[in-house]
């Protein structure tokens, strides 16, 4: 009987809220959501470095993608944008579309002008940083060759423990990344 209680808290609060607030209350708080919706979208489009392939009505929300991502994704840059405080997580799309991958913002009540500016700012910040780094993919490479120039006669060369223990941490981490990337 109390577990069905507790799934209808947030029902009651958002009846509160609704009583409290009225038509004209909401209108205003998405009417200012949808406005700092457009502000972020708008700065996102005038770096000329991203895709908007969310829709200009209905959600406050900005989902976006590299135009390229051959040299850094979206996930390097939702993981530097971290170190400023955002949490902007990147998602690979559904089936028949997981090449894609995208960053996306909802915004919610508080989510004001100034924060859209700030985040934009951040954004721009992360973009001049990644571009100075070299691409993950020329890294890889440059793994590769490396491992194979070590090896003698055809052996790779002998592992430490705590060599091991990296690469093994290391897979895993991958492993778990990939999970969470999901299509939601």
């Amino acid at each position: 009987m109390f577990s069905d209680m507790a799934g209808s808290s947030q029902i009651i609060a958002q009846y509160y809220q609704f009583i409290r607030l009225g038509f004209e209350g909401y209108k205003h708080i998405m009417e200012n959501c949808m406005e700092s919706t457009r502000v972020l979208r708008e700065g996102l489009e005038k770096m000329g470095r991203f895709n908007i392939v969310s829709k200009d009505v209905g959600v406050p929300l900005v989902a976006f993608s590299l135009k390229d991502s051959s040299k850094h994704t979206v996930f390097e840059v939702s993981e530097n944008l971290r170190r400023f405080g955002w949490i902007i997580p990147a998602y690979t799309m559904p089936p028949n579309a997981e090449k894609i991958a995208v960053l996306r913002v909802v915004v919610r009540e508080d989510f004001s002008r100034n924060l859209a500016e700030r985040l934009l700012s951040n954004i721009e910040q992360v973009l001049k940083e990644i571009d100075t780094l070299p691409s993950r993919s020329s890294t890889k490479a440059a793994h590769v060759t490396a491992t194979i120039n070590e090896t003698q006669d055809g052996k790779p060369p002998k592992k430490t423990e705590t060599q091991t223990l990296e690469e093994v941490t290391r897979h895993w981490k991958r492993f778990a990344d990939g999970r969470r990337a999901g299509a939601c």
